[in-house]
């Protein structure tokens, strides 16, 4: 490690968000940069990477990264490892931060107080910024924040993330900070010695005794407990009651995804059929206008429809999560994903597997345990993501009727439920096997912090939505566009011989290996346009129905 670093990376200063998980770090991540951001990994990892920009009050530009959540420099997960190495400067392809800020839950400082204790050996110019502290004062616990940040030795910032006003002292402290880096470096000052090393178990304990005993100086708890998150906790964190709310909480997102999206599908639909007759209506018969209206209207059009209810599963998962539910959903689940040979944290990446099995499985970084973790991935593409939603509700539309049941639900959103439900229990089933059976062993006890109950910011929900949707559009756009138009030459080329009785796209190239896998299917009822449909969606599973929009659209709508 060196002893000394440089004080300024050329180019605007990097400053780096470090925090606990549900500290809010993500909220003020979005405050700070707007819509200028962006999302990858990290090289070589599964952790996802969010960088942005933002410019301070006097003018000057900063890049920020949004750090994985953690507890400690002592990483104990892919997550923290990765936060760590950044922090440090270990990490390979990743420029050391310049700046640090600790993101801080106001309502629950002694976790995070000991994670500043860390980062103040790491040497770098370092900010505390106390979030959600309205929430904190609301409930009754006072903070003196000038003691506070004589204790700790480093500046300390009350903040609202949630809020636009909740960040310009913020971003003052922000501007000092670059304006010391600049002066510091035009003098070649270089930072203090970087005195972080792995600690011993006699150092960690001291560095709870330190961090209890600044919180004993400079935070005075509530006199009145907090009665609102005692009395939800009561309900939601019962055993019987919490279940059946977290039950009805599902099934009622299940029955919005398919019954609150459909007048907007229907629009999207009918905007895509009228874009299609008015291409036929204004080109010539030909290859040209058969690639545009068969390839790529039918083909991406049938997948744009499902936008709709893409977007609402994602605003329920959203809103649950900024809510504080999603922990305490996990805390429910932990009797039954322990009796199936899961982690308790499991439930989270799995829900997320909802959306989409990839986050789910790069959501599975926070289990610490090895097997617990590969058990968890080897389930989650088990769950019912959002690529499927187009393909069940192709089948549901197709064989369920569209009535009410009791007067109250959609008979179309009960089998949709249905199947959510047999995802859920094939993949407890297959968890339990392989814990019985190739991982045995005993599971880990299951431990995490309930964040405090907030009202979810409006801003916050609908930036995070939209990075979704677009990300859904941009893959629209992109990998299923290209294999619409390799489907459509397929299903085009080459053309019916002369004198043939059956249609071209029976002599095709799609048509001919159609025909030729057909048989291995034919026992469970496929077709051999289903056959051909089949094989882009290995790939991804929503380009089937796309693939079935353009064969049937090459073949004039022909099902044999």
């Amino acid at each position: 490690m060196n002893a000394v670093t440089p004080v300024l990376q050329t180019g605007a200063p990097r400053m780096a968000l470090v925090g606990n998980p549900n500290c809010g770090k993500t909220a003020l991540f979005n405050a700070l940069t707007g819509s200028r951001q962006k999302v990858a990994n990290y090289a070589g990892v599964t952790v996802e990477r969010k960088e942005g920009s933002f410019t301070t009050p006097e003018g000057r530009r900063v890049q920020v990264l949004d750090l994985p959540g953690t507890y400690s420099l002592r990483a104990r997960s892919p997550d923290e490892e990765v936060t760590r190495d950044v922090v440090l400067g270990r990490f390979k392809g990743e420029a050391e931060p310049d700046l640090l800020v600790c993101v801080a839950d106001a309502t629950n400082l002694r976790l995070v107080l000991r994670l500043v204790l860390e980062l103040k050996q790491v040497g770098r110019p370092l900010l505390l910024a106390l979030n959600m502290f309205d929430i904190a004062k609301h409930r009754g616990i006072e903070i003196d924040v000038d003691r506070l940040a004589a204790e700790l030795g480093v500046p300390v910032v009350p903040t609202v993330a949630v809020r636009k006003a909740g960040t310009v002292d913020l971003l003052k402290h922000i501007d000092a900070q670059v304006v010391d880096l600049a002066l510091a470096a035009a003098q070649g000052v270089s930072q203090g010695a970087n005195t972080w090393h792995e600690p011993s178990a006699e150092e960690v304990r001291a560095t709870h005794r330190e961090a209890d005993r600044i919180i004993k100086l400079a935070v005075r708890p509530p006199t009145k407990p907090d009665t609102w998150t005692t009395r939800l906790d009561a309900v939601l964190l019962n055993p019987v009651a919490g279940l059946l709310i977290l039950l009805t909480v599902l099934f009622f997102m299940f029955q919005a995804v398919f019954t609150w999206a459909q007048p907007a599908m229907d629009g999207i639909k009918a905007g895509f059929d009228a874009l299609a007759a008015w291409v036929n209506g204004a080109m010539p018969d030909g290859i040209l206008r058969s690639l545009i209206t068969d390839g790529i209207i039918a083909g991406v059009g049938s997948i744009v429809v499902f936008l709709p209810q893409i977007v609402i599963l994602f605003t329920f998962i959203i809103l649950l999560e900024d809510f504080g539910y999603m922990p305490r959903a996990a805390f429910l689940m932990d009797k039954i994903m322990g009796g199936a040979g899961l982690h308790g944290r499991a439930f989270i990446p799995l829900l997320s597997s909802f959306a989409c099995a990839i986050p789910g499985i790069m959501a599975t970084r926070v289990i610490d345990n090895r097997r617990d973790r590969l058990a968890t991935i080897m389930v989650a593409p088990l769950m019912t993501c959002s690529a499927r939603i187009p393909v069940y509700t192709l089948i549901i539309s197709a064989f369920v009727p569209d009535r009410p049941v009791a007067g109250v639900f959609a008979l179309q959103g009960l089998v949709m439920f249905g199947l959510y439900a047999a995802g859920i229990l094939s993949a407890l089933l297959v968890a339990f096997v392989m814990r019985r059976l190739v991982w045995r062993g005993t599971v880990e006890p299951f431990l995490m912090e309930l964040p405090a109950y907030k009202v979810p910011d409006a801003k916050n929900v609908v930036m995070s939505v939209w990075t979704r949707a677009k990300a859904f559009l941009q893959r629209a756009g992109t990998t299923i566009l290209s294999i619409m138009i390799l489907i459509w030459f397929l299903s085009s080329f080459p053309g019916a011989p002369e004198g043939a009785t059956e249609p071209a796209i029976d002599y095709s190239i799609a048509g001919m290996i159609g025909h030729w896998l057909q048989p291995l299917v034919a026992p469970i009822g496929f077709n051999w346009q289903m056959t051909v449909a089949l094989i882009p969606g290995m790939a991804a599973r929503e380009v089937a129905v796309a693939a079935l929009g353009t064969v049937y659209a090459v073949g004039g709508g022909r099902r044999t």
